[in-house]
């Protein structure tokens, strides 16, 4: 057998491993609290609300879910698009510069950036652009939620304490979302943003428990799951921790959401083991044959 064709079938012989896969759920909501998240549009001010999860493994995110309320009555047609965002923990991808520095990293607008999301995103999907598909389903037609974010509830220091702006109430609805474009991530810790579009009116993202609880999945060793923080586009690139800077005291808050995909495959060297050490043998017989002669 000619060499060039011994390596040829070497080369074929790497079969990527079996994907394994990822997931992660911080569960069903609590009626807690539900903050805005959406885009900016005409009349409406950008809201940006993210919670944060982890990856042990480069992993590729082809799917996802989160649920929140629309307005009363609000018919699934008034919803015009969704966008996810994906951002990396401070201080990745922001200006240190801009703040005191260590220990608390605080601005001339917010007590503290440490653990919060960077200052810009890492990357996003959006429905607008075609690289996402959603899907909505009404869970109940009233759902409500103790306290919330509202828009124009989100101020700098030092007034950021509000204590948030009371109970909201409407349809509670749970989009399932399809990456068409996956995200492929490294290992690390993340915050999840996703952002939804109304014709009409603000979508409000529902808290889950904090701690994670059944059916939620806990964080993996070694990692703190961190409370959800907020801005609007006047805040940018500064966020405010929903808890204990809106809110104040000492409740924190997760928010309902779910990823799904697959670790990014490797090649798995079992499979290559037995080939590689034949034609290695094989090569060492050739040499012999060829100095015989």
């Amino acid at each position: 057998m000619h060499l060039k064709t011994l390596g040829a079938l070497a080369a074929l012989s790497v079969s990527p491993a079996l994907a394994d896969t990822v997931f992660f759920s911080t569960g069903t909501p609590d009626g807690l609290m539900a903050a805005v998240s959406q885009p900016s549009s005409t009349g409406k001010l950008e809201i940006e609300t993210g919670d944060d999860f982890v990856l042990t493994s480069d992993s590729v995110i082809r799917g996802a879910t989160f649920t929140g309320l629309l307005p009363s009555s609000a018919p699934l047609s008034d919803v015009v698009g969704v966008t996810i965002e994906i951002y990396r923990v401070f201080p990745n991808d922001s200006d240190v510069g801009r703040t005191s520095g260590p220990p608390t990293f605080s601005t001339a607008q917010v007590p503290t950036r440490v653990n919060s999301p960077a200052d810009v995103e890492l990357d996003d999907r959006s429905s607008f652009a075609g690289d996402l598909s959603f899907t909505p389903a009404i869970l109940s037609t009233s759902f409500t939620a103790a306290n919330s974010v509202a828009p124009g509830g989100i101020h700098p220091k030092p007034g950021q304490t509000t204590g948030g702006n009371g109970p909201v109430t409407g349809e509670e609805v749970q989009f399932n979302v399809l990456f068409n474009t996956p995200f492929d991530l490294p290992a690390d810790h993340y915050f999840f943003v996703p952002q939804v579009d109304l014709s009409d009116g603000s979508f409000f993202w529902l808290s889950a428990p904090k701690p994670i609880a059944p059916p939620g999945t806990p964080f993996p060793s070694g990692f703190t799951d961190l409370q959800a923080w907020t801005r609007d586009e006047n805040l940018a690139p500064d966020w405010l921790r929903i808890g204990t800077d809106i809110v104040g005291g000492s409740q924190t808050f997760n928010m309902a959401f779910s990823i799904s995909g697959d670790v990014a495959s490797t090649p798995e060297p079992s499979a290559m083991l037995p080939l590689a050490t034949g034609f290695v043998l094989l090569l060492v017989f050739s040499r012999r044959k060829l100095l015989r002669r």
